[in-house]
């Protein structure tokens, strides 16, 4: 399921963006590292692509090394907390990059941050904004830390996409 999500979301990006080159092991690297592909913590994608419970980040309350990000607007609604951001979904959107980058892959009329589909594609949406072409080392970079400003995190993501792409290229 997810690994379907992720191709439509690069088929889409290369129909949407065609500059930007997203690949789908640079989603699904990323669907790895936010959610384990919407199974974190016993979470399983369901036959429509929505996770069986809702994701939901931390808090980011600027404790353990996270930003301390109030809620945007609507926020609440999505995550349940009035004092702090959260990040949600299996691809971890915070609300306000949903409210930009949010999309409908699937077409069933919701674009749902909870829905693997939707999520995958709004992740390459944030990805390919700006201009950017994803072949380039430096801008894939780019890309990857505007989706998470960690060094570390686009150590893990890169890792995980070679490894996909190591695998695909076996098979």
């Amino acid at each position: 399921m997810a690994l379907r999500a992720y191709g439509r979301a690069s088929i889409l990006g290369a129909k949407g963006r065609p500059r930007c080159h997203v690949g789908w092991a640079t989603l699904a690297a990323i669907g790895e590292v936010e959610s384990a592909h919407g199974t974190i913590a016993g979470n399983r994608l369901l036959e429509d692509g929505r996770t069986s419970r809702p994701i939901v980040g931390p808090a980011l309350d600027g404790e353990g090394g996270v930003a301390a990000i109030r809620p945007a607007p609507g926020g609440p609604r999505l995550h349940g907390d009035d004092t702090w951001e959260h990040a949600i979904g299996p691809m971890q959107f915070l609300p306000g990059s949903w409210r930009t980058f949010g999309a409908d892959a699937d077409a069933d009329g919701v674009a749902d941050p909870s829905d693997i589909d939707d999520a995958a594609w709004a992740a390459a949406r944030h990805l390919c904004s700006g201009g950017l072409d994803l072949r380039d080392s430096a801008d894939w970079t780019r890309a990857v830390l505007r989706y998470n400003a960690s060094d570390a995190y686009v150590r893990k993501v890169v890792n995980v996409a070679e490894a996909y792409a190591r695998t695909a290229s076996k098979g």
